[in-house]
């Protein structure tokens, strides 16, 4: 029951409950990206962020300067079926809809770091499907 609790805890919060609906939407991103489309501080998004990889929604991964975050794995069935129900719910969310409007807009600008500067040959998935 604690990683259930754990768990819930962690999508109790606006913010975080942002952060993963742009990973659920993106794969791979960079703290820069996330604090920009939320416009909220470094410290805010890494604090949130480190929530989440507290509670096993989120891993990390160095490339060169950047940390890199994504979803982790789910640590059972019901983990998988908590996050594919949060996904499902967050795809009809206004602000989360339009946060994923924000980084596609600067995706498409050459803003982004991550598929900007990180990734600059790679075209995310959900933009190549959208066009």
């Amino acid at each position: 029951m604690t990683t259930l609790t754990t768990l819930f805890r962690a999508l109790s919060d606006e913010s975080r409950l942002r952060i993963l609906n742009l990973l659920f939407s993106w794969g791979e991103l960079c703290v820069c990206d996330i604090e920009e489309v939320m416009g909220a501080t470094q410290t805010k998004v890494s604090r949130h962020l480190a929530y989440l990889r507290r509670a096993r929604l989120v891993v990390q991964r160095r490339e060169g300067l950047w940390k890199l975050y994504s979803l982790a794995e789910p640590q059972d069935e019901n983990h998988a079926r908590i996050l594919e129900a949060l996904a499902s719910v967050l795809r009809s969310s206004p602000v989360a809809t339009k946060d994923a409007q924000r980084l596609s807009g600067r995706i498409k600008r050459g803003c982004c770091t991550t598929f900007g500067i990180i990734k600059p040959r790679i075209t995310p998935a959900i933009l190549r499907h959208r066009n």
